[in-house]
């Protein structure tokens, strides 16, 4: 749920994840290079980031234009100058006005869209990403011979039950779609309320013997 002050929207569970995944994002993310931040909601999580890692360009997106809004109030009221304006940027399309990211990162989008959303997004970060840039994934996932908490079935019944084309992935699922975008799974983080971090890097081209 968000809350609206102004044209600022406030995601009470963005402020409760954010310390665990930058913990995360501190030890995965390169030294310097462009973030592009897919699907940015509120703009939060950009604001947070961006002023947690000064060195790194961020580039917030979403498709939704009140959200886009939400972004740049963020960005004007609190935002360091590490944080670039939105754009607008559908993870399904096709093609995507950023055409060059060191970094994606994405959290909580694919089990509120459709399965079009991910194979959207892993098809642009095969074709955004240098080799050795890194796909970063935060959400719920069920994950094939782990038991599945309670919690996240019932997140996913009411997520089908909102939207049918919605719902908790697979994280093999993800994985394999990754896959046919050239995106290798390297890193799986536990994270708290059952969620997950996902890393995925687009592999350097073997080194040729002289």
């Amino acid at each position: 749920m968000c809350e609206t002050r102004g044209m600022k929207r406030h995601a009470p569970a963005t402020e409760r994840n954010r310390e665990p995944l930058l913990a995360v994002l501190r030890e995965v993310l390169p030294a310097s290079g462009r973030v592009l931040e897919v699907a940015s909601g509120t703009g939060q999580h950009a604001a947070w980031f961006a002023r947690a890692l000064p060195h790194l360009l961020w580039q917030p997106t979403d498709v939704d234009a009140e959200s886009l809004e939400s972004i740049e109030a963020w960005r004007t009221e609190e935002g360091p100058p590490n944080l670039l304006p939105p754009r607008r940027l559908d993870a399904s399309a096709e093609s995507w006005p950023e055409t060059a990211a060191d970094v994606i990162l994405n959290v909580n989008m694919i089990h509120i869209a459709p399965w079009t959303a991910c194979q959207g997004l892993m098809r642009g970060a095969g074709r955004v990403l240098p080799p050795g840039g890194l796909l970063v994934l935060y959400g719920p996932y069920f994950v094939e011979g782990r038991e599945t908490a309670p919690s996240n079935l019932e997140f996913d019944a009411s997520l089908r039950a909102r939207n049918p084309t919605w719902g908790v992935r697979s994280l093999e699922a993800v994985t394999a779609e990754a896959a046919l975008h050239g995106l290798e799974r390297e890193r799986v983080v536990d994270m708290p309320s059952n969620n997950l971090t996902v890393v995925f890097r687009k592999p350097r081209p073997p080194v040729s013997p002289h």
